[in-house]
C-alpha cells in the first residue's frame, strides 16, 4: 500500500508519485502523512518536505515556500508557492 503524493506550484505539477510517507512543515508544526490518513487541511510554512519512498528509507528533502496541504481519500496534495 502506498500514499499518492502530488506537489504543485502555480507554474506546474512538480511531482506525482506513490510514496510511503511525507512529512509536511505545517504552520502549527510538522505532520506526517501515511496512506489512509484522515481527511485534513493545513497551511504550511517555509521549510522542507521529507519524502520517504519506503518504510525505513532515508528521506529526500525538498525545500518549499508557503502554501497549503490537503489530505483526502485520493492522497496528499501540497500546493506550494514555490520550490527550490
Amino acid at each position: 500500500m502506498a500514499l499518492h503524493f502530488e506537489l504543485v506550484t502555480p507554474e506546474r505539477l512538480v511531482r506525482s508519485e506513490e510514496v510511503y510517507m511525507v512529512v509536511v512543515p505545517g504552520t502549527e508544526g510538522d505532520f506526517g502523512v501515511l496512506e489512509g490518513h484522515a481527511p485534513f487541511m493545513s497551511t504550511i510554512r517555509d521549510g522542507s518536505l521529507s519524502i520517504y519512498r519506503a518504510q525505513g528509507a532515508t528521506p529526500e528533502t525538498l525545500p518549499i515556500t508557503g502554501g497549503f496541504a490537503e489530505v483526502n481519500a485520493k492522497g496528499l496534495t501540497v500546493l506550494a508557492e514555490q520550490t527550490a
